[in-house]
């Protein structure tokens, strides 16, 4: 399993991360033990998970993603050959009981959230800590255009001297964002070069061929500041393997239990991921494996966070690393880009 290195941290990463959010609600405690140790085999050194899964949230789950793993680490005693990743939730509807239903990133309720994550999965630090999504309100999760509000947010010098704080006290190593924009990325970037504090090492957001909307302003960014993304969503919850083809809906499937995740199966995206799943087959591929393949290669990327609910399916996600995609194939993959860039933002 190739390693890379998470910006200019010390800390080297398997291209493929194991994601965790359906722990806790699709998959029990011993499913998910079964997941990592078959990553594990394979050569996965990293996983990923936050504090507001299993995903969808519900007040019932809650941190059950986070205490499955903290589990496995007690069970296994294989805590320190994981680099471990985790996340802040912040405000958001549906979510009023975390933190009051408030959530906020300022210096007490990252300490708060912090220890509870800490204590969850039963370690002492965590190797990479991330803010799951911005407390001001821009555009992400779907949205494509700005809206400036003016609305108050813990302004990003205060979040991010906060998170200084935890990194001197130990308990987190390095920070990442998530679900941010070029904005949100260039200004902890500056404040981190002109206060000393933590520099971002990562950012994680939604990649995958139905939804290329990264390239445009923070492929560059990634590359040149030495921020790579940490790639989720890169089957577009299971559009781009086929199994939703011409509109099935698979029991037991994501999209077939919760009706709300309609991101990646709206006409347009089915229209495109149909062409996808073709272009696979006529080239005799897995589509779930040529699309990870496509993700995976990016210059900007660092680690592509695969989930799973079964074995299978997690069986055929690590075999896309040794997927090599032809100049063919890569050229009719932005074809149909091209006819159809970015059905799914």
């Amino acid at each position: 399993m190739q390693k890379r290195r998470i910006g200019q941290t010390d800390l080297a990463v398997s291209a493929l991360c194991l994601g965790t959010m359906t722990w806790g609600e699709q998959n029990d405690e011993a499913e998910a033990f079964a997941q990592m140790d078959r990553a594990k085999a394979a050569g996965i050194n990293f996983v990923d998970t936050a504090e507001m899964y299993p995903v969808p949230p519900r007040q019932e789950t809650y941190t059950a993603t986070e205490r499955i793993i903290g589990a496995y680490f007690r069970n296994r005693g294989t805590r320190n050959e994981w680099v471990l990743a985790t996340k802040a939730a912040g405000p958001g509807n549906g979510i009023d009981y975390i933190r009051n239903g408030h959530p906020k990133f300022d210096r007490r309720q990252l300490q708060e959230a912090v220890e509870g994550s800490l204590r969850r999965l039963g370690t002492d630090y965590i190797d990479l800590y991330q803010l799951h999504w911005p407390e001001r309100s821009t555009n992400f999760f779907g949205r494509l255009g700005y809206q400036h509000s003016g609305e108050s947010f813990t302004p990003l010098e205060d979040t991010l001297e906060a998170l200084d704080g935890l990194v001197r006290a130990g308990k987190i190593r390095h920070i990442g964002l998530s679900n941010e924009t070029p904005w949100g990325l260039a200004t902890y970037l500056r404040l981190a070069e002109t206060r000393g504090w933590p520099r971002v090492a990562s950012i994680q957001n939604p990649y995958n061929l139905l939804n290329r909307t990264f390239e445009i302003g923070l492929a560059e960014m990634a590359i040149r500041e030495q921020c790579g993304l940490l790639a989720y969503s890169p089957l577009a919850f299971g559009m781009l393997t086929g199994k939703y083809d011409k509109g099935a809906r698979p029991e037991g499937a994501r999209i077939s239990l919760f009706s709300r995740f309609k991101r990646y199966s709206q006409p347009q995206a089915e229209a495109a991921c149909a062409r996808y799943v073709a272009l696979a087959r006529e080239h005799g591929l897995s589509p779930a494996q040529m699309a990870l393949a496509f993700v995976t290669r990016q210059p900007f990327v660092t680690s592509n966070i695969i989930g799973a609910t079964s074995l299978e399916q997690l069986d055929e996600n690590l075999a896309s690393i040794d997927v090599e995609l032809s100049e063919t194939l890569l050229a009719a993959i932005e074809a149909i880009h091209t006819d159809q860039p970015n059905p799914a933002p």
